[in-house]
């Protein structure tokens, strides 16, 4: 499959994966930041995401083959891996299936654990807004709050509408398959698996996506690691304290 980016900037290359129902985009300011480091940032779209082609078929080991390939069709190799909670879990097992390919392991907000489905809400919530005659981004905002009333994640998610045609607003995510496929966001990554290189795993410290048992857990598959948390920040560790998360991902890489 021939994944959407937008690449920034030059030197090695950093590739950076959005969390579910996320795209990009989401990364965009960080993105610049990187590249003004010497780093050819590749801001991504996961399948069934943002603008990269939908598919009826999506699990981890297909997201990973994503990646793989992605980075053989552009030739990149030694590559700096970064993903955030969905992406997290493509980023690890990208990492432990094609460790060849991938110099450095970042993991934002999220362990190879199981995690039971939560996203219900909001999925309802993007379900019942895909069939509104929506007409303008204030509209679809206001609908959308009676399914999740977190102005931020409300704002987050309105990023997935884009202008269908000159009247009509719809969403560029595949939700229905990734509605069909909410479990096996949350499934665990297998157990043998192992690297060995440098990895970072950050934590927003209101978070409550990882654990100390969730670090004993890592440690015994990413043998190489780092845990870093990040003061004043929930599971978007990125976005609500982004000084902080930079500050620790340049030092890292």
């Amino acid at each position: 499959m021939k994944l959407h980016s937008t690449v920034l900037g030059s030197g090695k290359p950093f590739l950076i994966l959005h969390g579910f129902l996320g795209m990009s985009d989401n990364w965009k300011t960080l993105g610049k930041l990187f590249a003004g480091k010497n780093y050819e940032v590749h801001l991504i779209d996961q399948r069934n995401h943002g603008k990269s082609p939908h598919s009826d078929v999506f699990s981890y080991e297909v997201l990973a083959e994503d990646i793989k390939q992605y980075c053989e069709a552009k030739d990149l190799k030694n590559v700096i891996l970064m993903g955030h909670s969905m992406g997290g879990k493509t980023a690890m097992l990208t990492t432990c299936l094609y460790t060849e390919l991938i110099e450095k392991l970042i993991v934002v907000d999220i362990a190879p654990k199981y995690y039971a489905p939560h996203h219900q809400e909001i999925l309802k919530g993007l379900e019942a807004l895909s069939k509104e005659n929506l007409t303008s981004r204030g509209d679809a905002e206001d609908f959308l709050e009676q399914f999740v009333p977190d102005k931020g994640t409300r704002l987050f998610l309105l990023k997935n509408l884009y202008w269908k045609t000159k009247e009509r607003l719809a969403l560029k995510l595949n939700l229905e398959v990734l509605t069909n496929n909410v479990e096996s966001i949350g499934a665990a990554l297998p157990n043998e698996l192992k690297f060995e290189k440098p990895s970072l795993f950050i934590k927003g410290e209101k978070s409550d996506y990882l654990s100390l048992a969730d670090e004993k857990l890592i440690q015994k598959q990413f043998t190489n690691t780092k845990f870093v948390e990040i003061k004043d920040a929930g599971h978007w560790v990125h976005a609500e304290n982004m000084d902080d998360f930079f500050e620790a991902v340049d030092k890292f890489i």
